[in-house]
């Protein structure tokens, strides 16, 4: 009877695990259908699973039309460079706060919680001009910065909420074999946060990777732009050509689920 109860709820919630999956994969698959269609054609009324004869040339065309190639190259040195920075940074933060006694963590919680809730668009202007006082506008620096500070206090959140779960005797133990306090961090205290890690990678990923604004309002010069712009600029060149549209869209999601399958391993192997 346990057997079969155990058997009747690990299939519910893979039954519900799916419908939840094919909920979220729906939207794609339409404008991966959409991306498929001939040049000059509206969306379809009713869902298409495979238009008849499939333009795969549109992909092609979409990077004639614009350096989009460039555009992508510029989005990936933003990312690989502002992901693992804020990572670092967000994780010695996070560790810190961790460590700190309650009554001054709190303090600092309350403070990121009030910086989380300040509106983006405030934030425009007085970094325009920091940005411009540092030489910065025009360039990919403009787009990394706030790595340097972690990029959100939602990330120094997560990192906080990981090391505090995690024992203290174990950093003391550390600290009895001559762990100091960068050595704490390093060797006990981040292989036991990995899911916090990835989750935080991923999230600053996407943040990155489909950052308009931030493009938009510190970068000038067209081989400069990120792919989130081009996708702008394609829109502008041809409000009408959904096809060519979402094929670009297509384009700039494939990083995204790819990055999300291949985190999978590690969050499987921790359930």
């Amino acid at each position: 009877m346990p057997m079969k109860r155990s058997l009747l709820r690990a299939g519910g919630f893979h039954a519900l695990a799916g419908a939840i999956t094919l909920l979220f994969c729906v939207p794609f698959v339409w404008v991966l259908v959409v991306s498929l269609r001939q040049p000059g054609l509206a969306p379809p009324q009713q869902i298409e699973w495979l238009p008849n004869p499939a333009a795969w040339s549109n992909y092609p065309t979409i990077f004639a039309m614009l350096p989009l190639g460039n555009y992508l190259l510029n989005s990936l040195s933003v990312v690989l460079i502002s992901v693992p920075l804020t990572r670092l940074v967000a994780a010695w933060a996070g560790y810190a706060l961790a460590r700190l006694p309650e009554r001054a963590a709190l303090i600092l919680i309350a403070l990121a919680v009030g910086l989380r809730m300040v509106p983006a668009t405030s934030l425009w202007l007085p970094r325009f001009l920091l940005f411009s006082q540092a030489s910065l506008i025009d360039t990919f620096g403009a787009l990394i910065a706030p790595a340097l500070m972690g990029t959100s206090p939602f990330y120094v959140l997560l990192f906080y909420w990981a090391f505090r779960r995690i024992p203290a005797e174990i950093f003391e133990s550390g600290r009895l074999d001559g762990a100091g306090a960068f050595g704490g961090w390093a060797r006990l205290g981040m292989p036991l946060v990995g899911p916090t890690a990835v989750t935080v990678a991923v999230l600053c990923f996407v943040h990155y990777w489909s950052d308009f604004i931030n493009p938009l309002l510190y970068l000038k010069s067209d081989h400069n732009y990120t792919l989130a712009v081009g996708l702008r600029m394609l829109q502008q060149l041809d409000p009408t050509g959904w096809p060519l549209l979402m094929a670009a869209a297509v384009v700039m999601i494939m990083p995204v689920l790819a990055l999300f399958v291949l985190v999978q391993k590690a969050f499987v192997g921790r359930i």
